[in-house]
């Protein structure tokens, strides 16, 4: 900034006015202060532009996921959910992985086993199963992707078995951590386009109680 006014200086040449009468030289002279206040405001403008740019705009939201160390003994690469901690595990390594916290089944509508994932969807529309619509007869046939109603949230990865379950995104962030879906494994929206980076297409799953 201090440089920025100096070198406005320079180029008015102030140590160069008319040479002229009194008079002249303070008209000369007040040409000289105009254009540097005006000069001076432009530059303080721009760097409050900058300072704008970069104080407002919002930092990405952060995953949940941290790393531990475990015992079990799977296969880097593998994701573990344990239903009854609520917790999905991404192995990373032996003996380490990332964990997140994920809503799970409600009473009666848990299971477990392994499965493999066969789908990777950003914002998918969602068609409620008949299962789902019994319960919110309401529901449309399909909720568009991204609509403030759509459960499967920013992403949903689907898993092998007959495209009943998926782990997905969520528009309910408050539900994260609890026994509270028809099946599938529900994440923060952060996490899920964390996790969603991370794997492929055939990745293993493996769901225990």
């Amino acid at each position: 900034m201090l440089r920025a006014v100096a070198d406005s200086a320079k180029m008015f040449d102030i140590e160069t006015l008319p040479q002229g009468s009194g008079r002249g030289r303070l008209k000369a002279l007040g040409r000289v202060l105009r254009n540097l206040n005006m000069r001076g405001k432009i530059l303080v403008c721009g760097l409050g532009a900058v300072v704008a740019a970069f104080g407002l705009t919002p930092a990405p939201a952060q995953a949940h996921g941290d790393r531990v160390s475990v015992k079990d003994s799977y296969l880097p690469g593998t994701i573990l959910i344990r239903t009854g901690e609520r917790r999905l595990y991404y192995f990373v390594g032996t003996g380490e992985a990332i964990r997140y916290p994920v809503g799970v089944g409600r009473a009666g509508m848990q299971w477990a086993g392994t499965a493999f994932i066969d789908g990777k969807y950003i914002r998918p529309a969602w068609s409620p199963p008949d299962s789902i619509r019994g319960d919110y007869r309401r529901l449309p046939r399909v909720v568009p992707g991204g609509s403030g109603s759509n459960p499967m949230g920013a992403a949903a990865m689907t898993l092998s078995g007959g495209g009943e379950y998926a782990i997905h995104g969520t528009n309910a962030p408050g539900t994260i951590g609890g026994f509270v879906s028809h099946g599938c494994i529900r994440m923060y929206n952060e996490d899920i386009m964390d996790l969603y980076s991370r794997v492929s297409i055939g990745t293993r799953v493996v769901v225990t109680r």
